[in-house]
């Protein structure tokens, strides 16, 4: 029986997934890692650690020296490099393996989406297609974006980006669930002819997508990397609580 569980990431899904083992299943032991990016993250329920593990090695060692039964990726559809992490050592380990990703969005009509494969190909894109642009890939995002040109760059984040940065930058601090009357007021008052976004998915920060179709604007989307080969995905919380009662 599955008795200490590890939950990477501090997403909706993770901190969601967390409240249910702790209601569901009180004497399983939940282990919730953060990688310490946000000042002031949103703490699960359960037991928390904050900081990185020293790569796939060092995280083979805590499974072992913890005596982890299964672990569960639940962080952000972009961190890709955690998740290769997490891949290595549970191969070394022997230890169950999920990746829980819930999907990413889909255009209906009315959307004018660009699909890039990164950053810097959203950045070369953007010239032609606006010249205010508000950037919602957070913080660490927004270097790829520090050499344009005649561009003003509206960067949404939760704490501060550091350099390098655009010339003409502002930026909002502010953190979801965002309404859609807010981001209808956002891209209104900062005259916004573009949007920038990952493809994050779920619903606290797919109203941009919606206030943009309304006001017939492009957006650029960044594609998601996909998860380590080999690793099982789970789309909800629901059927990564069936994977684990399966342990």
């Amino acid at each position: 029986m599955t008795a200490h569980v590890l939950l990477l990431g501090g997403t909706t899904e993770a901190r969601a997934l967390a409240a249910a083992l702790a209601a569901e299943r009180p004497a399983l032991r939940v282990t919730s890692s953060l990688a310490g990016r946000v000042a002031e993250p949103r703490l699960p329920a359960g037991e928390v650690r904050i900081g990185g593990f020293g790569g796939p090695g060092g995280l083979a060692a805590w499974l072992r020296a913890e005596r982890v039964d299964a672990v569960v990726d639940a962080t952000h559809p972009f961190a890709a490099a955690m998740s290769r992490n997490a891949a290595e050592a549970a191969a070394a380990t022997g230890v169950p393996l999920l990746a829980l990703r819930r999907p990413g969005w889909t255009p209906v009509p009315g959307d004018r989406w660009h699909r890039v494969a990164s950053l810097d190909a959203a950045a070369a894109l953007l010239p032609s297609l606006g010249r205010r642009v508000l950037l919602t890939s957070g913080r660490q995002g927004i270097a790829a974006f520090a050499r344009l040109d005649g561009l003003h760059v509206v960067a949404r984040s939760v704490d501060p980006p550091e350099p390098p940065l655009p010339a003409s930058l502002t930026v909002l601090l502010d953190r979801g669930p965002f309404t859609l009357d807010g981001e209808r007021a956002v891209l209104r008052e900062h005259r916004i002819d573009v949007v920038v976004t990952k493809d994050s998915g779920g619903a606290a920060t797919a109203p941009k997508l919606t206030a943009a179709r309304e006001l017939g604007l492009p957006v650029v989307v960044v594609d998601r990397p996909p998860a380590p080969a080999g690793v099982p995905v789970a789309p909800s919380v629901e059927a990564a609580l069936d994977w684990l009662a399966a342990r």
